[in-house]
């Protein structure tokens, strides 16, 4: 063939499309590990959204675009008495679940939180249950739910390992667009052709800026972001349902794929076979409400709290020691103008830890904000890059987060060098950290339910057995409000 012409034959689709759609509809998750984590992990993303209802600025979000809208037969919002068209109950409890920036978070080349899919997950169960059960057949179980989610956490997880969108500006929510799409192709029951369209419109999608995650615009998309990337997967899926063809090529394309257009001609990369790798390996936010690359500076903040409490004004120097992404990201200096400002500073954080010796979700607040205490802190310290936590924090066998801590006194005397490696979420300090885990979920069940409610949940939740066999519409009667 010669000249001005493209040839039109359509190519077989692209291996990752094919790779995805044969993990979510064919692969058994044989892990038990996995389950467990995978329960923990509903309880702590549920507690995370429970939680987030106490602040107006996401309670104001939720509900219909157009008010008094009825929607027969539609997805229950947690903790609330919304019953809304599937694709915006998706929204709604993705934006609950990240709100806080309290759930789980995953960290490679990409980072991100894979816990962010259960928006899409738990609306899509709860619709098509519903609607099984009106046509007399068997809805949905939470253990439906449960690998839902542990397959969501893989491919969102493993496309992270060596794919870093963030250098190419990109947030890592499209990674919950792609893993959304999957697991809820397959709760829907679509076949693999369908399953690949699905997924090539997920990629064809324009995807999301960084933008609003970084200086000098940061805002409150960064709590909706992953919502709105889950509940337009969601929305994908019902499209292809009704028929839409997909796009085979929509990632290698020359020119016009995704690779071409917003990856800047590198191959998107599956280094590793889907399995449960990242469900077994993610990390919880147990104790504070704070980007995960600060989580261990915040602890090891907290640590030196007694020694620093009265001395804020013999403070010569802070110097936290990190890794190059919490540098790349949450380091910055100058006026921080919101919440969502504010808990992607390790300045921030930090500061607060040593004042107060605690974080909590109210302390990115104005009134909080307001102490100039914070940002006398701020102005003493210095970041530097330690190469070993770097290189740790990419290592498949380690995957820590390390930060160090130390305080210079104007006297010349010093604080010890606190390093915490592993936060108290990491695989490595699991046996620790989920009784903790357990305790902020029974916290966050008390905001929004009685204490009656809240025992009857928490009990469901912690029986792996019966909780797996409950019934999703059953489950979701149980944590809305009457």
């Amino acid at each position: 063939m010669t000249g001005n012409v493209d040839s039109n034959v359509r190519p077989d689709p692209d291996k990752v499309l094919v790779k995805i759609a044969d993990y979510a509809l064919n692969i058994s998750i044989e892990s038990k590990e996995a389950l467990t984590t995978a329960r923990y992990c509903l309880m702590d993303t549920l507690g995370c959204g429970l939680l987030a209802l106490t602040f107006d600025d996401c309670k104001n979000l939720l509900g219909p675009y157009v008010e008094n809208t009825q929607v027969p037969g539609g997805v229950r919002v947690p903790g609330t008495k919304h019953v809304l068209d599937p694709v915006k109950g998706a929204w709604d409890i993705g934006a609950m679940v990240r709100w806080l920036d309290f759930n789980d978070t995953w960290l490679a080349a990409e980072w991100g939180h894979p816990s962010d899919n259960l928006g899409g997950i738990l609306a899509a169960a709860d619709y098509i249950s519903q609607k099984n059960v009106q046509l007399g057949k068997k809805g949905l179980t939470i253990y439906d739910v449960l690998v839902s989610m542990i397959k969501a956490h893989e491919i969102q997880g493993i496309l992270a390992l060596e794919n870093s969108f963030n250098r190419v500006g990109l947030d890592h929510v499209v990674l919950v667009k792609i893993a959304s799409t999957a697991v809820i192709s397959s709760l829907f029951g679509l076949t693999k052709e369908q399953t690949i369209n699905a997924l090539s419109q997920a990629f064809v999608d324009g995807q999301s800026l960084r933008t609003y995650r970084h200086a000098p615009n940061v805002g409150p998309r960064k709590s909706w972001a992953a919502g709105d990337a889950t509940s337009r997967a969601l929305q994908l899926v019902l499209l292809t349902l009704k028929g839409q063809i997909g796009y085979p090529s929509a990632i290698t394309a020359p020119i016009w794929g995704f690779q071409d257009v917003l990856f800047k001609g590198k191959e998107l990369r599956l280094p590793q076979e889907f399995g449960s790798y990242v469900m077994e390996n993610v990390l919880f936010k147990v104790s504070f409400p704070a980007e995960f690359h600060a989580q261990t500076a915040v602890e090891a903040a907290v640590i030196l709290h007694s020694e620093v409490k009265d001395r804020v004004n013999d403070i010569q120097k802070i110097v936290i020691s990190t890794q190059e992404s919490a540098i790349r990201i949450i380091s910055k200096e100058g006026q921080l103008n919101n919440p969502a400002d504010r808990d992607h500073c390790i300045q921030y954080m930090t500061a607060v830890g040593l004042l107060k010796g605690n974080l909590v979700a109210e302390d990115y607040e104005d009134d909080v904000a307001s102490d100039p205490r914070i940002d006398l802190l701020r102005s003493k310290m210095v970041i530097e890059e330690d190469k070993r936590y770097s290189r740790e924090y990419l290592e498949a066998d380690k995957r820590s987060v390390a930060n160090a801590v130390q305080i210079f006194f104007e006297d010349g005397s010093s604080t010890e060098k606190i390093e915490v490696e592993y936060p108290i979420g990491h695989r490595r300090r699991r046996e620790e950290g989920l009784p903790l885990l357990i305790e902020k979920f029974k916290n966050n069940l008390g905001t929004q339910f009685s204490e009656s409610r809240s025992e009857v949940i928490l009990n469901l939740c912690l029986d792996e057995s019966k909780l797996e066999s409950t019934a999703v519409s059953d489950f979701m009667e149980l944590i809305v409000l009457e």
